[in-house]
């Protein structure tokens, strides 16, 4: 496993007090559930000293900031907002997949119930735009504009995702990269230049930073895929082969199904039935991996690191602002969680 990069392990202190203030303007009931959520509770709204998410995205937006040779504490409101934008979409997500474990515990909706873990989502995705919108600065607008596209675009990333599962007909492999720059590449792209774009940062630095996490997405969504067959649940927080158990069309499973090999056609037969036993999941798994979807998801999860890497270098950055963001490339790839 790669080593948490500094860069993220120095931000849940200094962004957590920012979120916890934020999400503290919510009704009791509301509040409840996202502060479960996010780990700081137990079901029973008592504290837990456990350690939370990754921080990835806020990281990532306190070195935007950085990268326009502005304060990181410039850019907590668009840290906080992102973590928010980011919490939104997994308690949505939760629900939509079915998935009952979260960070190696009961997920939201299966304590609180459907409708208040959707409710939940709701007012965080409400009181990202409103955190943004109250940051001091020109760019405040800028960066809620950004933030709204980026959530746009995640949401029609999981439409195009939940079709993928409920029609049951041939994926292409570029129709699933597409939902993956939407669904994860989106909101990591922002999360990479929001800070910036609420400093008022030019547009040639802008770009190149979400050009950067555009390929960080998608190498972020190729590693997450495999973990999501291959992961240990020990680490991971979810059950074995949990993607297959879902008949998840998930990168490496649709560039084996497409592939020319002549385990492409047992592996469509598996996936095909509704209730697959454990010993189908597990014949399922070896054909993905036969029939290459494997190696081709570990390959192109190194392509677009070194591809987002070369976004940095006409970028102008400071040299140890690179470092950092290279650094959580690395994690990214090299993560097992």
């Amino acid at each position: 496993m790669t080593a948490v990069p500094v860069a993220m392990t120095d931000v849940r202190e200094l962004v957590d007090g920012a979120l916890r203030a934020a999400v503290g303007r919510l009704d009791p009931r509301t509040y409840r559930v996202a502060a479960y959520h996010l780990g700081w509770t137990d079901k029973e709204g008592r504290p837990r000293t456990a350690p939370a998410g990754k921080a990835l995205r806020p990281a990532l937006a306190l070195l935007s900031a950085r990268a326009a040779v502005a304060p990181q504490e410039s850019a907590l409101p668009a840290a906080v907002a992102v973590e928010l934008t980011h919490a939104f979409s997994l308690l949505h997500d939760d629900i939509m997949d079915g998935d009952r474990m979260r960070r190696h515990r009961p997920a939201a909706w299966t304590v609180f119930g459907e409708a208040s873990a959707i409710l939940a989502g709701d007012a965080l995705l409400a009181l990202a735009g409103e955190v943004l919108l109250e940051a001091p600065g020109q760019g405040s607008a800028d960066a809620a504009r950004a933030l709204a596209g980026a959530t746009r675009r995640l949401i029609s990333g999981q439409a195009l995702d939940m079709e993928f599962e409920t029609h049951h007909r041939r994926v292409g492999l570029d129709e699933c990269m597409t939902m993956a720059a939407d669904k994860t590449g989106a909101l990591l792209a922002c999360s990479c230049s929001i800070g910036a774009v609420l400093d008022g940062a030019s547009e040639r630095l802008t770009s190149a930073l979400e050009a950067f996490g555009a390929d960080l997405g998608i190498a972020f969504q190729l590693t997450d895929d495999l973990l999501g067959i291959w992961g240990d649940p020990s680490t991971t927080g979810k059950p074995a082969l949990s993607d297959l158990r879902c008949r998840k069309m998930s990168l490496p499973v649709v560039a084996a199904l497409n592939s020319d090999a002549p385990e492409a056609a047992r592996l469509a037969e598996l996936y095909a039935l509704p209730e697959p036993s454990e010993e189908d999941l597990a014949e399922t798994a070896a054909l993905v991996e036969a029939a290459g979807g494997r190696a081709w998801a570990e390959m192109e999860a190194e392509r677009r690191v070194q591809r987002a890497a070369e976004h940095l270098v006409t970028a102008g950055i400071p040299e140890p602002v690179r470092a950092d963001f290279l650094h959580i490339a690395d994690f990214v790839t090299g993560r097992d969680h």
